[in-house]
This record gives C-alpha cells, sequence and structure tokens, in this order.
C-alpha cells in the first residue's frame, strides 16, 4: 500500500469520525431536550449560576497597569507610592525630609 493510498484512508476516517461525531452529538442534544422538556427543566436547573458562567472569565483592571504617581521631586523624578522607595526619595528622606513634601 502506497502512502497516498494511506493518506486518502486516514482523510476518509477522519471523515467518518467527524460526521459520527456531529450525529451522537445532534442525538445527545435532542435526548436533553426532550428530558428538559417532560421534567420542565431550565438550563439554569441543569447548570446553576449559568448566567454568571459566561461572566466569570471577565476580570478586573489588569495588573501591573499605568499608575499616576504621588510623589515627585525638584528634578522631576516620580515615584507612584507602589514598590521600594527609589533611591531620590530614600537620600532626602535620611537628610530631613518628609514624604509630605514630595506629595503632587
Amino acid at each position: 500500500m502506497s502512502i497516498n493510498e494511506l493518506l486518502a484512508q486516514k482523510a476518509e476516517l477522519e471523515r467518518q469520525i467527524a460526521e459520527q461525531t456531529r450525529e451522537q452529538r445532534a442525538s445527545a442534544i435532542a435526548e436533553i431536550k426532550s428530558l428538559m422538556s417532560t421534567y420542565g427543566l431550565t438550563p439554569g436547573d441543569i447548570v446553576p449560576d449559568a448566567g454568571k458562567v459566561a461572566k466569570a472569565g471577565k476580570k478586573g483592571p489588569r495588573a501591573g497597569g499605568k499608575v499616576e504617581p504621588k510623589y515627585r521631586d525638584a528634578n522631576g523624578h516620580t515615584w507612584t507610592g507602589r514598590g521600594l522607595k527609589p533611591n531620590w526619595l530614600k537620600a532626602a528622606l535620611h537628610n530631613g525630609a518628609t514624604l509630605e513634601q514630595f506629595a503632587i
């Protein structure tokens, strides 16, 4: 058997698998709909909080986003107030300045 014949067989098998999958899925959906109708079930009965499931993927603001600076020195250096204090601010505080003096 040649490689081309084997590839053709593979393609045919993949087509048959896809067709069987579609048919079985459609049959399962029809059966579920029938059972839901028979017992008066809603999607919410099957999947509690179904409306919330779709929103679960939403997240708040991205972490690490741009933050406006809260402190600035005379040379234009800024600091957001997050993370370690920058060296320019450490030096100024060590020399007696207060953080409030740099507040924007």
